[in-house]
């Protein structure tokens, strides 16, 4: 058990050169490892992580499967490879730029949760693998810096790039379920959402939080679900930043207490001159 879990642990494509190592023989005809991960993203965007096989996969580039294990070893190798391609889609802000923080973090929010929406697959393998992939490593030393640039002391970075980037996180990934549930129903994400209100309407004991949820949708605004959507997360995100504006100022005004010196003690009388 201990040993499994130790392996997993360390287990990585870009680990010991696995990410660029090819095994002996013969390079297989009109093949490489680019297009394999290109067409691997193509599939798992269209059809999903479920439904993904590296037999599903060799079908589609008209190879034997043999033939793409010459260039990973296993298929997990090859998710890992996906996952940091579409990592580098990701526009990442320059954080010596000299731009307000603000605007840096508003970016970063917005490129993540536009990949998680445009790759739905991401979210459930984000914290499968390690994470150390070329595009990754970038995208989160970028975080890092640019939190570090909000006056938060060191100790406090973990928990606001958590605060920030789980929240984006767990928004995309039900933004993206949304798409891929209207997209495999033939819908509209429109179309989608109003067939699930209707359904639920057909249910006596949501009938009250359906009402109240009617309420609050309609004076949030907004004529479609995009639009909902991302006045949603731009209020959210806005709020977070709020949040990090006003630690800093806490974590400033506790810092200045502490080393603040105590008051000398008073000597004499009241009035003694």
């Amino acid at each position: 058990m201990a040993k499994a879990a130790e392996k997993a642990a360390r287990s990585s494509v870009w680990l010991e050169g696995k990410a660029h190592r090819r095994r002996g023989g013969g390079q297989p005809s009109g093949l490489d490892r680019d297009r394999i991960i290109e067409v691997t993203v193509r599939l798992l965007d269209a059809e999903g992580l479920p439904k993904f096989s590296m037999r599903r996969l060799a079908g589609e580039l008209n190879v034997t499967a043999m033939s793409v294990y010459w260039y990973v070893d296993t298929k997990d190798d090859l998710l890992e490879l996906a996952l940091d391609k579409v990592m580098g889609e990701m526009r990442l802000p320059d954080p010596d730029a000299g731009e307000d923080w603000r605007d840096q973090v508003r970016a970063l929010a917005r490129e993540y949760r536009t990949l998680l929406v445009r790759h739905s697959w991401v979210s459930a393998l984000v914290g499968v693998f390690l994470n150390i992939g070329p595009n990754n490593l970038a995208f989160s030393r970028v975080v890092q810096r640019v939190v570090r640039r909000t006056g938060l002391p060191v100790k406090r970075m973990t928990s606001t790039i958590s605060a920030v980037f789980q929240f984006v996180y767990g928004y995309g990934t039900l933004e993206g379920h949304l798409a891929s549930r209207a997209t495999a129903g033939g819908m509209s994400v429109d179309e989608y959402f109003q067939q699930a209100l209707d359904t639920v309407t057909a249910a006596p004991q949501a009938a009250e939080v359906l009402q109240e949820s009617r309420e609050i949708m309609a004076a949030r605004g907004g004529d479609t679900v995009a639009e909902m959507l991302e006045r949603d997360f731009e209020f959210a995100l806005e709020l977070l930043i709020a949040g990090i504006e006003a630690m800093v100022t806490r974590e400033a005004e506790a810092s200045g207490a502490e080393e603040a010196p105590e008051a000398p003690e008073a000597t004499g009388t009241p009035g003694e001159s």
